[in-house]
């Protein structure tokens, strides 16, 4: 009979601390999300202050493109009132996807793209870009191991239990993005 209340005891200590120990792997993930999107924030705030003189730049040599420059100026407010992550996540894709017509645009205006402050504020923008998906990258390698632990039994039982959410992945904006690249000769 000893042994039995033993073993449960010591059975009690190893759920214990199995609980505990996930727990902390859980609090541990959040905190590298939250250091992984406020990384990431850090370049888009860089982006959304570059994007008004880009605008202006590009307002000079293309001025019956308002609808395209609207577009941006729109997406860039859009992303900087976002609330919470899922909507910040949507609307700096739709900032991204904006971004992209302005240099699309700049395709039309050959003076446009002789402009040294067009070409500077193009190749920051395009530096800022790439932190920018090197931070998401970074982001959603993170979020999907908390996402995985969230899942899986049984952790996913502590992470009931203590009312953890899946988080939000950055994924492609549209559709077209998905699709293969064709190359044509």
């Amino acid at each position: 009979m000893e042994y039995f209340f033993v073993g449960i005891i010591i059975l009690a200590v190893i759920v214990v601390v199995y609980i505990v120990s996930t727990y902390n792997k859980f609090v541990a993930l959040e905190n590298k999300i939250e250091e992984a999107y406020s990384t990431m924030d850090v370049f888009l705030v860089k982006r959304a202050e570059l994007i008004p003189n880009l605008v202006s730049t590009v307002k000079g040599y293309a001025k019956h493109e308002a609808e395209t420059l609207e577009s941006v100026v729109n997406a860039r407010q859009s992303a900087l009132k976002s609330n919470n992550q899922s909507e910040k996540v949507k609307a700096e894709n739709q900032l991204t996807e904006a971004v992209k017509g302005i240099f699309a645009l700049a395709e039309s205006y050959p003076d446009l793209k002789a402009n040294e402050n067009f070409l500077s504020l193009q190749y920051q923008l395009e530096t800022i870009e790439d932190d920018v998906a090197a931070s998401r990258r970074y982001y959603n390698g993170i979020v999907r191991q908390f996402n995985t632990m969230l899942q899986t039994f049984p952790s996913s039982l502590v992470a009931t239990f203590n009312g953890l959410q899946k988080y939000t992945m950055f994924e492609a904006a549209n559709e077209a993005q998905r699709e293969n690249v064709k190359v044509e000769f």
